[in-house]
């Protein structure tokens, strides 16, 4: 989809479709301004609705030539006071696809809610707009053939014209993201695997200001990286440790680590999932896929921080050479870990990469994201991430970046009480506790111990980096979560807003 910011009121777009936004207590001067050009007509179609602007309410008809634009589109954006960014693009989304589903091939958007700015405006109509009509048909014969190429923001007003583009361009960079997390998720695991992530992570480094850096299985033994390998043991497919980096062209201001679990195939070990359980186990790796989208959009960004991408990637295989209950493995930071389960093997990885960012990177903080337990999904559903941190301050940065993104987050206790459950009797850890629920919890208890008293958030995405059903802002399939929320909250790290 092409994307631009135009200067023209929206009586004057000539796209196939202008939309215009419209609250429940009041139309703004736009609305009125096409009213009166069509002589009344606009106004009398939403009387002969009801149309009241609700949220996701749409109404749209023909302009009779009476105007450049062949329909016009009103979509509710619900009352002023409560209208936001997620507001935007949940109406741009939603316009978008039925835009597109009437066979319009360019639209033009006027969403004036009250409250954000045009910077703001912008960016959230483009990602509205895009995120909301992503496909993945790469493996379809018959692929459909409804495309909407073209989008145009409106802004009439030249004083907000430069905040436009700006949002606009913004808005690209996060779409862009977002799109090759969801496109790695939904793709096959006979696709994606380890060398593959780190062939990505190569070719992001080429074509952007990164450098990579791709360790081997026995380069992970010499830094003593038992944990995550004794994962990797049971797979025909070889390890790849990926640690890419992101350097600004002056001193930067902080050190983040950025760390995404990147199971590329989970059946379990030998404590072997259900059929249903594995089904879906492609998208294990959703974290390391929201660590390349981050790393393709930081080059954009250009943001004066030094940001760290690592990624364990490796397979979760059963096979004569797999990972053992009741083994014993030894971490890089030298914890020793008895195995409870081979099921719960994110973080074991996630351990030696958090081990791994302590020593050789020494971040300022890091940021860690995994589908890790089905235990966040029975607390908070599968709308809600949740937020572990051992600092008040980084949880801050984060829920707040989580809610400019639109990508809804909870903060959850780590009370080390629960932490009893992981002793053993013949290792400093076991991989799973011996008492039941709090599961998510147990879960960043454990990972805590490998993060040298950094300041860490762990983002338990299993219950968001997937959906069965479609989206305000995407079909079924990987979300892409996380993108969004890291790049806003990088540029809050560096302070620019």
């Amino acid at each position: 989809m092409k994307v631009s910011l135009e200067s023209r009121r929206p009586a004057q777009s000539r796209a196939d479709v202008v939309v215009l936004g419209r609250h429940t207590d009041g139309a703004p001067g736009e609305v009125a301004d096409v009213d009166q050009r069509l002589g009344g007509f606009l106004s009398r179609v939403l009387a002969a609705e009801k149309f009241e602007g609700k949220p996701g309410q749409i109404s749209y008809f023909f302009t009779n030539g009476k105007l450049p634009a062949a329909r016009v589109m009103v979509v509710g954006l619900g009352a002023r006071a409560s209208a936001d960014s997620e507001t935007v693009r949940r109406a741009a989304s939603a316009t978008a696809r039925r835009a597109r589903d009437l066979g319009a091939s360019s639209v033009a958007m006027y969403l004036p809610a009250a409250g954000i700015s045009a910077r703001e405006r912008a960016q959230a109509t483009v990602e509205g707009a895009r995120l909301g009509t992503y496909r993945f048909e790469k493996y379809l014969k018959e692929k459909n053939g409804k495309v909407l190429a073209s989008l145009a923001v409106l802004e009439p007003e030249g004083r907000q014209r430069d905040a436009g583009r700006d949002g606009v361009r913004l808005g690209e960079i996060g779409v862009d993201a977002t799109m090759l997390a969801r496109d790695l998720v939904n793709e096959p695991a006979n696709v994606v695997t380890p060398s593959y992530l780190a062939e990505r992570a190569q070719e992001l480094a080429k074509t952007g200001r990164l450098r990579v850096r791709v360790l081997d299985k026995d380069a992970c033994q010499e830094l003593g990286m038992g944990a995550y390998l004794g994962v990797a043991q049971g797979s025909l497919e070889p390890p790849r440790f990926i640690h890419l980096t992101y350097a600004p062209g002056r001193r930067a201001r902080r050190r983040v680590v950025i760390i995404g679990k990147g199971i590329t195939f989970d059946s379990g070990g030998l404590d072997l999932k259900t059929a249903d359980g594995m089904l879906r186990m492609k998208h294990d790796m959703a974290g390391a896929a929201t660590v390349l989208g981050v790393f393709q959009a930081l080059p954009r960004l250009r943001l004066p921080v030094e940001v760290h991408g690592l990624i364990a990637a490796t397979e979760n295989m059963p096979s004569g050479t797999a990972q053992r209950p009741g083994d014993i493995v030894r971490a890089m930071n030298g914890l020793t870990i008895e195995i409870g389960n081979t099921d719960a093997e994110g973080r074991l990885t996630l351990a030696d990469a958090m081990s791994y960012a302590a020593r050789e990177i020494k971040p300022t903080e890091m940021v860690e994201l995994a589908t890790l337990t089905g235990a966040i999904v029975i607390a908070l559903g599968q709308g809600v991430t949740g937020l572990f941190a051992t600092q008040d301050g980084l949880a801050d940065r984060l829920l707040g970046a989580s809610s400019a993104a639109g990508e809804r987050m909870w903060r959850m206790p780590l009370h080390d009480e629960y932490k009893d459950g992981l002793k053993s009797e013949i290792a400093d850890l076991n991989n799973v506790s011996s008492q039941r629920g709090a599961g998510a919890i147990v879960a960043a208890l454990f990972m805590r111990d490998f993060t040298s008293g950094i300041p860490w958030a762990h983002l338990d995405i299993a219950g968001t980096a997937f959906s069965e059903r479609e989206l305000p802002l995407g079909p079924r399939g990987g979300t892409g979560v996380g993108v969004r929320t890291l790049l806003a909250y990088l540029t809050r790290v560096a302070g620019r807003r």
